[in-house]
């Protein structure tokens, strides 16, 4: 009910006006059964306009501290991450990036949608940068298709240090789903992600780059969907 309401009633009008949508290539997220959304990453609204234009409730993966404070504002943050589609990842045990994958493989052995950015954080320029391998390693141990996702436009509503969103065209397309074989060995699966992620950038019109994004930022904090996923 929440995640509805939130959607629909709470934020998703705002967004739609903010950023009036253009959406390519929806047809591709089955209508049900396990897949995986594996989107590039410009702006911490990026999660919430791939909810708003999903069909389907999806999921992300988030540090468990954002459930656990205290306070009106922990509360708050509670409630936000709850409600869109944040599941809690506890990131304090000795293999954070385990915990991490097998939380994902439990939504899709469910038959969710899970959603994330393989680039593990933000992009600090625009450019789209190396992927973790954790989205292929969920792949291949669960068979979900991947559907690449593209955003744009995102960037200029919510820039990197602003604190309000203003009005920008945001533009997000889907990709044809691809599989990806049980027994894919760790060389295969890194050449895949990086063949994923040079998709992403052709169809986002944007460079490549062949290194990871967090070297190059001083602050690398995550958002819904940043982070946790295995190199």
């Amino acid at each position: 009910m929440w995640y509805r309401l939130f959607k629909h009633v709470l934020l998703g009008p705002l967004l739609r006006v903010l950023g009036r949508p253009r959406v390519e290539g929806l047809h591709h997220i089955p209508q049900d059964g396990p897949v995986i959304v594996a989107a590039n990453h410009l702006a911490f609204i990026d999660s919430l306009y791939l909810a708003l234009v999903i069909p389907r409730p999806i999921s992300f993966l988030a540090k468990n501290e954002y459930f656990t404070g205290t306070g009106p504002r922990g509360r708050l943050r509670r409630w936000f991450y709850t409600v869109s589609g944040q599941v809690p990842v506890d990131r304090t045990g000795g293999d954070a990036a385990a915990a991490a994958l097998d939380a994902a493989t439990r939504i899709l052995e469910a038959g969710g949608v899970w959603a994330i950015h393989p680039e593990g954080t933000r992009s600090p320029d625009g450019r789209v940068y190396r992927g973790r391998t954790g989205v292929l390693r969920v792949a291949v141990a669960t068979g979900a298709p991947v559907v690449p996702a593209v955003l744009s436009g995102t960037d200029r509503m919510n820039p990197r240090g602003g604190r309000l969103l203003r009005p920008a065209k945001v533009h997000i397309s889907f990709e044809p789903p691809r599989r990806y074989p049980a027994g894919c060995g760790p060389a295969q699966v890194r050449g895949a992600v990086d063949e994923l992620m040079r998709e992403i950038a052709h169809r986002s019109g944007r460079p490549y780059v062949d290194r990871y994004a967090a070297t190059f930022l001083v602050d690398a904090s995550p958002t819904p969907g940043e982070g946790i996923s295995a190199g």
